[in-house]
């Protein structure tokens, strides 16, 4: 304002009295003054004119006008003129920022309650990782645990297979041989003609024979639709497959899958 107000002084002074390039100069920057103090008030009580703001742009523009007009008709100093020469519109655009921040300013208690949620969402991050990365450390041990414990078994069973296979090996060369069979042969029981008895281990007590399980006859086609067709309609609504199947196992009763799925067929057809 003040470099406006002198450059209005020292350029229309000398065409007028500068009494008149002063109240020239104050009326451009009253008039800005005024409507910045306007839209400061409107903005203090949450309010904003666009009328207001076009005018207060309008001075602005002016005075920049003014300080590049005289800045293009000064004699030697132009480009210092002109470097200034966009102070008034700074200025504008500056206040129209602080306005902005103003819009956007929080009270401390509201700061505060913000920094208390970031901070409490930091932690629970914080949290979350470490947990993370502890069940990361105790499956990566469980692992490695497990991994070492099967190697384990598995050189046992390695370690086991060869002694068995070796001792397999011994006993057939030792059976097979011609005066090694007949020692053998001269002290168990031959079970085949021509060939090396095998070894038994002792039974020690006396034993029970078990006798032999009959094996159930199969069922005819013509039994096997009965007894799906009686068990399918033993509940209603009528069983499923899956349903029926398992009663009729469970009742005791022996057929091939493929049997019971072609009566299951002929019945239900």
């Amino acid at each position: 304002m003040v470099l406006t107000l002198a450059v209005v002084v020292m350029w229309l002074g000398t065409s007028m009295p500068w009494l008149i390039a002063l109240v020239v100069g104050l009326g451009i920057d009253g008039g800005w003054l005024a409507t910045l103090a306007y839209e400061r008030r409107l903005a203090a009580q949450g309010d904003h004119s666009t009328p207001v703001t076009a005018v207060g742009w309008g001075f602005g523009l002016v005075a920049t006008g003014v300080l590049v007009a005289h800045a293009v008709t000064a004699d030697g100093s132009a480009s210092a003129w002109l470097a200034v020469a966009w102070l008034p519109l700074a200025a504008k655009a500056l206040w129209l920022v602080h306005g902005m921040w103003e819009r956007t300013a929080l009270t401390g208690s509201a700061l505060e309650a913000i920094q208390g949620i970031q901070q409490e969402a930091r932690d629970e991050a914080a949290v979350a990782r470490a947990r993370l990365r502890a069940e990361a450390g105790t499956e990566e041990t469980r692992l490695t645990a497990v991994t070492q414990a099967g190697a384990r078994v598995a050189r046992v069973q390695a370690q086991t297979a060869t002694t068995l296979a070796r001792a397999w090996s011994t006993l057939e060369s030792t059976r097979s041989g011609k005066d090694t069979g007949r020692a053998l042969t001269s002290v168990t029981t031959r079970v085949t003609p021509g060939v090396t008895p095998t070894w038994e281990l002792p039974v020690w007590g006396p034993t029970n024979p078990v006798p032999a399980l009959d094996a159930a006859p199969g069922l005819s086609d013509a039994e096997l639709d009965r007894l799906v067709d009686e068990i399918r309609h033993s509940e209603t609504p009528a069983l499923s497959y899956r349903e029926m199947s398992t009663r009729f196992r469970a009742a005791g009763h022996s057929a091939s899958e493929v049997r019971l799925r072609g009566a299951w067929k002929r019945v239900a057809a």
